[in-house]
């Protein structure tokens, strides 16, 4: 099922079960994909709805962390919360061993050995992952790997 569908199937499911906290959020993932929409762009693919969910669970670790920052602890756990739920429509994740291999295997091929090349094993492994991984801890692995060559 589309990812988009999927939401949109939630979000019914929790407006019947009257889940406020999981309502909201739904509602604000799919206004930000309308509008994806109405930009003139044409209906987003599911790539583009995860890429859209990411940038949502960025802005609200941000703004967790502003909260906290703030003394406001009641808000950065809504965030929090939001983030949880967002979440679940990720596809599921690399464990640490898989991207290990995948650098070495992205090293290898490249033949990279100094930090200028890190640029083009970021560009391989950012499509291998194809989104199941955060790219600051790939990047930051890749640089350890690099300085240790």
């Amino acid at each position: 099922m589309e990812i988009r569908q999927r939401l949109t199937d939630d979000l019914k499911e929790a407006m019947k079960a009257k889940e406020t906290a999981r309502v909201n959020t739904l509602r604000m993932v799919r206004a930000a994909v309308l509008n994806k929409e109405k930009s003139g762009q044409g209906i987003p693919d599911d790539a583009a709805v995860i890429a859209i969910i990411r940038s949502q669970i960025k802005q609200r670790r941000d703004s967790a962390e502003a909260f906290r920052g703030g003394d406001r602890e009641d808000a950065a756990l809504k965030e929090e919360q939001e983030i949880t739920i967002l979440e679940t429509y990720l596809p599921q994740a690399l464990s640490d061993e898989e991207i290990e291999t995948l650098i070495d295997a992205a090293l290898n091929e490249l033949g990279a050995t100094t930090m200028k090349q890190m640029g083009q094993v970021m560009g391989l492994l950012k499509k291998r992952t194809d989104g199941r991984a955060e790219m600051g801890k790939l990047s930051a692995l890749v640089k350890q790997r690099l300085s240790a060559l």
